[in-house]
């Protein structure tokens, strides 16, 4: 990618600078009370970027081209390409003493179109409209990914009765005989007493 641009104001000519094309993803969590967290990142060079993988299951840190074990991996170019989709190893940098630790994994499509291309092929932000050139589903999230203060009656149904209801409709009925045997003896003196007042 070229660059161009003054040195300082005063500069007549345009000077060019070449930088690498570089993709940054990043995955962060969604907070609403506290600051929300980073979980991890992926950098690729869109100009030599390592080949995706076709499953998830087969990800790791050993197909980033500056791996710990020094293994080739297989670069692609998405100029080349003009398409890239799989899956790609998001990782969390460590320090000087702690390795790069691998927090999850992306699953990613990445298209490069020509100016002409791009406005015959309109594309909405995230899943806003159009959202086409490709078509996002909504995420299928699983039921219990809420928050419990949010959404109390949630949590009641996913995770107090679903773990706790043989418990719960036990208890139920365990009071429900007490009630009758506490009453019971409650009014049992008093009809014993008019039968045999009665007699």
């Amino acid at each position: 990618m070229v660059i161009k641009k003054k040195e300082h104001f005063f500069s007549l000519d345009k000077h060019e600078e070449k930088h690498p094309v570089t993709f940054v993803a990043q995955i962060w969590d969604n907070d609403i009370f506290t600051p929300d967290d980073f979980l991890g990142l992926v950098e690729l060079n869109l100009n030599f970027m390592p080949k995706a993988n076709k499953f998830a299951k087969s990800v790791s840190l050993d197909d980033l081209p500056d791996n710990e074990k020094g293994k080739p991996v297989p670069m692609v170019s998405l100029f080349d390409q003009k398409n890239v989709k799989g899956w790609w190893p998001m990782y969390e940098e460590g320090g000087p003493d702690t390795p790069r630790e691998m927090t999850g994994k992306c699953e990613m499509e990445l298209e490069i179109l020509s100016k002409e291309d791009a406005e015959a092929k309109p594309a909405g932000k995230g899943q806003e409209e159009p959202n086409e050139n490709p078509h996002l589903n909504s995420p299928n999230r699983p039921a219990t990914s809420f928050l419990w203060f949010t959404s109390p009656w949630k949590s009641l149904k996913y995770i107090i009765w679903n773990n706790y209801k043989w418990y719960i409709i036990g208890g139920f009925i365990l009071l429900l005989v007490l009630a009758m045997v506490g009453l019971f003896i409650y009014s049992a003196p008093s009809s014993i007493m008019k039968k045999l007042v009665g007699q």
